[in-house]
């Protein structure tokens, strides 16, 4: 296998060895579940799904895990503000999170970990870390000591004498002052009285934000993953403290591979709540194809920051995402040109010696040179543009007076098609299915009643049966003033909108 990736902790590209040679052990960071998912967690998910979905086609066994977050102090907050009962709450929006990532395109992980189902496996792992002494019980509290563990900032890169008061956690006066040091990170967290949470060792409480992955990592995957990944905010603390508490409990390397994908900006800030620019995936759903999304997830490397921009009316409304729109433009040429190839007549298509087109013959290996080369997405799209023209090109001479395609070239383009599902996860779906959704989403964008063009549509096609075909030609006028585009085929007259 030929797959390099960009390893954090190392800071250099580097073939992806996994322990067992035919067989990657994975774990990603989830959600926390106390509200939709955003742009955020769709890039994430995106980037890590078409790395699972890469390895597998490399012939790898893959073991995915990817966690549920759903005890969190973020959590408790949102429950308490809503007057929610926090599992339930946790429950709800865990369920709204798969439903994204389905309508994403992304599959299932092997074992979708709940910290709620961990906990003892988190005590255990707690107390492990007391029994070596690399961590420390505090009026209630746990605490992991960063002085126990002189490789503390290596993922990161930094100093821990340099480290400010508080960088792991969110504490308030009073749990700073149950620290030795400023740095140390809670592993389990007491409740105030009557607050909710479970009984443990130490008394009632919940666990502390970093301990969870490591515990449910370890208890999938063993003690040391073949990667690990996650969004770059999660670099410090929180992958950083994974590290410290996995290997000062096992003394062995957590993970060979750290992989950690850029932020998604808007107006080159990044999103967040507190700027106004946060939006999630079901924000766009009803503006664009969801696999639209997907794709411009996929054009700009995923590592790099993926900048995203708005039209505003004069109020300052959100009014389109011209990015998305393009990607959709695209995805609908990919679909067009899936339906064309699938449509062929039969009397088309022969057998021929001729030499299939390289763009063709070639694209499921350049796509797997591309993603083999850091997952490198955009050079993947780049190649995909070629194949789809290439195979336009074939339909384009099939179809014209004595033309004719090559069966072989007709497989090659199948076999291309396979490989970008199987790749990318784009371009599975029923074609028919999504250009309708597409059309139609487009014409209420534009103002348009689709019943009211069909009307329409069925007025030119009366008028052309009657032969007057000068109003046949003032309704086509009348369809394309307003963006609409007819075509006319041996089943009748279907529409679409113009770019």
């Amino acid at each position: 296998m030929s797959v390099r990736l960009h390893n954090t902790l190392t800071g250099q590209k580097e073939p992806f060895e996994p322990a067992e040679p035919d067989h990657a052990r994975i774990y990603v960071c989830g959600p926390t579940v106390y509200d939709y998912a955003h742009l955020g967690h769709a890039r994430c998910y995106v980037v890590y799904d078409v790395l699972v979905r890469h390895l597998r086609s490399n012939g790898l066994r893959v073991t995915y895990v990817r966690n549920i977050t759903d005890v969190d102090d973020k959590i408790l907050k949102r429950a308490s503000e809503t007057g929610t009962e926090p599992t339930a709450l946790a429950a709800k929006f865990a369920e709204a999170y798969a439903q994204d990532m389905h309508r994403l395109g992304n599959l299932d992980p092997d074992v979708e970990p709940r910290v709620s189902t961990h906990l003892e496996d988190i005590f255990a792992l707690v107390q492990r870390l007391i029994d070596r002494e690399h961590a420390y019980v505090s009026d209630g509290d746990v605490y992991f000591s960063v002085e126990s563990f002189p490789e503390y900032g290596k993922l990161s890169h930094r100093d821990l004498g340099q480290m400010k008061l508080g960088a792991s956690d969110r504490l308030d006066d009073a749990q700073t002052a149950r620290k030795r040091h400023p740095a140390d990170f809670a592993l389990w967290k007491k409740s105030d009285e009557g607050a909710w949470g479970w009984d443990s060792p130490w008394g009632q409480g919940r666990p502390g934000w970093h301990i969870e992955c490591s515990a449910m990592s370890m208890k999938h995957l063993g003690d040391t993953l073949d990667l690990h990944g996650g969004g770059l905010d999660l670099v410090f603390p929180h992958h950083e403290n994974e590290i410290a508490q996995s290997e000062a409990a096992t003394g062995v390397p957590f993970s060979r591979c750290w992989m950690h994908n850029g932020f998604v900006e808007v107006d080159k800030e990044k999103m967040s709540k507190s700027l106004g620019n946060f939006f999630t995936a079901r924000d766009l759903f009803d503006r664009v194809e969801p696999e639209a999304i997907r794709y411009f997830m996929m054009t700009v490397h995923y590592r790099a920051p993926l900048n995203l921009d708005w039209t505003l009316d004069d109020a300052g409304n959100v009014t389109g995402f011209p990015q998305f729109e393009e990607a959709e433009r695209r995805v609908a040429y990919l679909y067009k040109t899936k339906l064309r190839v699938s449509d062929l007549p039969e009397q088309r298509v022969v057998e021929s010696d001729a030499p299939v087109p390289k763009e063709l013959a070639e694209f499921p290996a350049a796509l797997r040179g591309a993603l083999d080369d850091d997952l490198n997405m955009p050079v993947a799209l780049a190649k995909l543009a070629d194949f789809l023209k290439t195979a336009n090109e074939l339909c384009d001479q099939a179809m014209r007076k004595k033309g004719k395609a090559a069966r072989t070239a007709i497989a090659a383009v199948d076999r291309g098609f396979e490989a970008l599902g199987a790749e990318l996860g784009i371009g599975t779906g029923d074609p028919s299915s999504v250009l309708l959704r597409i059309r139609d989403r487009r014409a209420k964008t534009r103002g348009l009643d689709g019943d009211w063009v069909e009307s329409r549509i069925e007025a030119r096609t009366n008028a052309r049966q009657s032969k007057d075909f000068a109003e046949a030609d003032r309704i086509r006028d009348e369809l394309v003033a307003q963006g609409v585009e007819l075509l006319d085929g041996p089943d009748g007259t279907g529409w679409t909108i113009t770019d």
